[in-house]
């Protein structure tokens, strides 16, 4: 009892600044993927009103995930250059506008550039705020961190749908693009004026700052010792950045066949309608935000616990088994034909894939030298986001000509699960110079 009542203690008088910077995140990340999200709420009448295909929808899926993708190379570089404040702050004003043209858009050509500037605008967003997590944390909060921000993610589509439809209904798909994006330029403002790194925070106090700089957070303001020996492009020649690559191919495939195409899929497999289509579709993500959240907590726990000593590790064995469990709840999805079954699958699929999310976020601050784990971070969602600008179109392929969404889950299942193998067996040490 007297020990918890002294953690207590230490923790008032330590504060809690850096629990603010996590809301930040999170409001930042919702509007992001707020944002991108919007194409699927509205493609139903896009597909009505500009005579657009499956095969359209997942082509500006896969545009904006491609363009993502190749972005987020330079965006995790200007990060650590210039700093996340700059660089996240100009992000959130520039894809808030790109976000406000796609509502202006009348054919596929414009609606193509939108999407491909929303692309270049986005990408800085996480890599962003995985640097700006590394600095404000311990290595030992960091997953439960990162669990709560990119649960972000999982919060924007799923009041998304409930918030879009309504607007829709009334007044039409481009309302919901003009005001999604007059949402983001209000947020940017607060975010510039609200936000400062922990070492020049006006009311930090000197044990919180102490804390997080024991704990191996702190602003790296250059590179220094080892990470002076390492350039950009020699984080190809290890083996762990290959496996961080990998695995997030295999998870932002299936993760983005949910993004682009789960409206649609419970719409013809269920007979909803679109006046119910906000409830249904927000669902699955309500089990992503719980997710998100549990699997930061439990990789923390392994390691508060004893049970797993390096927090590397930690992280590792919760994305592993959240990949392998992720892939049999989204094979086993076209094989249900209730409406009860399918949402309880897209439940628990959506869970373990933003656990396996949250955790692969807070891996670059144990991989990677302070000063380069937003270029480690990018170069891992690189990855994802090339497999990302693949899958809407296979998808959408698929539903053209077989007139089903089964094979598309199922192998994407299977890649899902692929994620494990890339975790487990290649990302096993972290970035070092050898002599």
């Amino acid at each position: 009892m007297n020990t918890i009542v002294n953690e207590r203690a230490v923790t008032k008088k330590r504060g809690n600044k850096r629990w603010f910077v996590v809301f930040l995140l999170l409001i930042g990340g919702i509007i992001n993927y707020l944002d991108r999200a919007s194409l699927s709420i509205a493609a139903p009448d896009m597909m009505k009103d500009l005579n657009l295909s499956n095969t359209d929808i997942g082509l500006l899926g896969s545009v904006f995930a491609l363009i993502y993708a190749l972005c987020q190379l330079p965006a995790g570089f200007l990060v650590d250059r210039f700093g996340p404040k700059k660089v996240y702050g100009w992000a959130v004003a520039l894809w808030s506008g790109a976000t406000m043209l796609t509502g202006a858009c009348s054919n596929m050509m414009t609606l193509i550039f939108a999407r491909g500037i929303l692309g270049v605008t986005e990408a800085p967003c996480w890599p962003g705020a995985a640097k700006i997590t590394a600095s404000w944390f311990p290595k030992s909060e960091r997953a439960l961190a990162t669990g709560f921000w990119d649960a972000a993610s999982k919060w924007g589509p799923a009041i998304a749908p409930p918030i879009l439809v309504a607007i829709i209904v009334p007044f039409g798909w481009r309302s919901l693009f003009y005001i999604a994006g007059a949402i983001g330029l209000v947020f940017v403002v607060f975010f510039i004026f609200a936000y400062h790194q922990p070492e020049k925070h006006p009311t930090i106090t000197k044990e919180e700052l102490d804390y997080i700089k024991e704990g191996g957070g702190g602003t790296a303001e250059k590179l220094t010792g080892e990470a002076e020996k390492i350039s950009w492009g020699g984080l190809f020649k290890y083996r762990c950045i290959w496996g961080m690559i990998l695995g997030w191919f295999c998870y932002v495939w299936m993760m983005n066949i949910f993004t682009t195409f789960l409206p649609l899929y419970l719409m013809k497999t269920q007979n909803i309608q679109f006046k119910e289509l906000g409830i249904y579709a927000s669902i699955p993500y309500f089990g992503g935000i719980v997710g998100a959240i549990v699997g930061g907590y439990v990789s923390k726990w392994l390691v508060d616990k004893s049970i797993i000593k390096e927090s590397l590790k930690a992280k590792r064995v919760t994305i592993s088994i959240s990949a392998l469990l992720a892939g049999v709840a989204v094979i086993a999805i076209p094989m249900v034909d209730s409406l009860a079954a399918t949402l309880t699958l897209l439940v628990i699929a959506m869970a373990l894939l933003s656990a396996l999310s949250a955790t692969g976020w807070a891996l670059p601050g144990d991989v990677a030298p302070a000063s380069m784990v937003a270029s480690v971070g990018s170069i891992q969602n690189f990855g994802g986001y090339f497999a990302g600008s693949l899958s809407p179109l296979v998808t959408g392929l698929i539903a053209d000509v077989t007139g089903s969404y089964a094979l598309a889950f199922t192998s994407g299942g299977i890649i899902a699960a692929c994620a494990a193998l890339c975790y487990w067996f290649i990302v096993r040490e972290p970035v070092t110079v050898k002599d």
